[in-house]
């Protein structure tokens, strides 16, 4: 197999079944006030400063099963459902519809750790470790190759606080991984560091997938999906447009986003419509009766799950 490639009989680690997400949002659209709702109510809104609600899909529909050995990477335009989508596998929010099913406690990089701004970042290396569930013994061991990859120099012994968005996430990202963790959920953090970091944590991530791990990672830089990722998911306003390979998929999503930004949208439409037409549909299908009845994103080992693709 290539440098990219997964064994197709790999053990699935999760599995995502039709997952519907929705919102009821605030709106101060003109038209939603006038729709359904008369002068009166109109008026009391306007005084009370209620705003109409209306409903944000954030994901329609999804489906797909992730396995051990690959790294997922999402990509799409702000608010088109990439970090929603962790979350529900993270277990942090529950979907509308669907469900989502994790051989073990996926992490997510930002959340799991519980870090305190006051204490320094070698103390907080210590306390997100046994937040993770590492024995003291364990997390004492893991503090000097997290201070390694984090790679902060001195800062590592100055307050939390003090640091900016992109050190506390290479810090966050080098606790998570100290773990071990076989499901890896990374929003972003890779985006913050130099060259340098970004050379250790993709090797980091290397080492996980060798580890029969699965790592998704969401970036607005999709060349960073392309060139590091096995396999990539397009999503656009909630839907899922693509997926597959990455070079393939983020490539296309470049180019659909080039076009966008330059303001040509027949060319857009005609990239992502054809994303669309050639995209084959994923059926989730759970073996009732190798899993329980209660489904939890944390603890349920998809072992009963098969998936079948096929055109739409």
């Amino acid at each position: 197999m290539g440098e990219h490639d997964v064994d197709p009989f790999a053990q699935a680690t999760v599995a995502v079944q039709n997952v519907h997400v929705r919102y009821r949002v605030p709106s101060t659209d003109a038209a939603e006030r006038r729709r359904g709702a008369n002068f009166v109510k109109r008026a009391a809104r306007t005084v009370l400063g209620n705003d109409p609600k209306v409903l944000v899909r954030a994901l329609s529909g999804i489906s797909f099963v992730a396995k051990s050995g690959e790294q997922i990477g999402l990509v799409g335009q702000n608010g088109s459902g990439k970090s929603t989508l962790l979350r529900i596998i993270a277990g942090l929010e529950n979907p509308a519809k669907g469900r989502v099913l994790a051989e073990s406690t996926p992490v997510l990089i930002g959340v799991n750790a519980a870090l305190v701004p006051d204490l320094s970042g070698e103390q907080n290396i210590r306390l997100g470790c046994l937040a993770m569930g590492l024995t003291p013994d364990q997390a004492d061991a893991a503090v000097p190759e997290v201070k390694q990859l984090a790679g902060l120099g001195k800062s590592i012994y100055l307050p939390m606080k003090t640091y900016s968005s992109g050190m506390g996430a290479r810090l966050r990202f080098a606790i998570a991984t100290a773990a071990n963790p076989h499901i890896l959920l990374i929003d972003e953090a890779l985006a913050t560091g130099d060259a340098a970091f970004r050379e250790r944590s993709e090797a980091r991530m290397q080492g996980l997938r060798d580890g029969a791990g699965t790592v998704f990672l969401v970036s607005h830089a999709a060349q960073t999906i392309e060139e590091t990722c096995t396999r990539a998911i397009w999503l656009n306003h909630g839907r899922l447009v693509l997926d597959g390979p990455a070079q393939d998929v983020a490539l296309r999503y470049r180019k659909w986003a080039w076009a966008v930004a330059k303001d040509k949208p027949d060319e857009a439409r005609t990239i992502i419509e054809k994303a669309f037409a050639e995209r084959e549909q994923t059926h989730v299908q759970v073996e009732e009766s190798q899993a329980p009845r209660q489904y939890n994103a944390r603890h349920v080992r998809p072992s009963g799950v098969r998936s079948t693709d096929r055109k739409k």
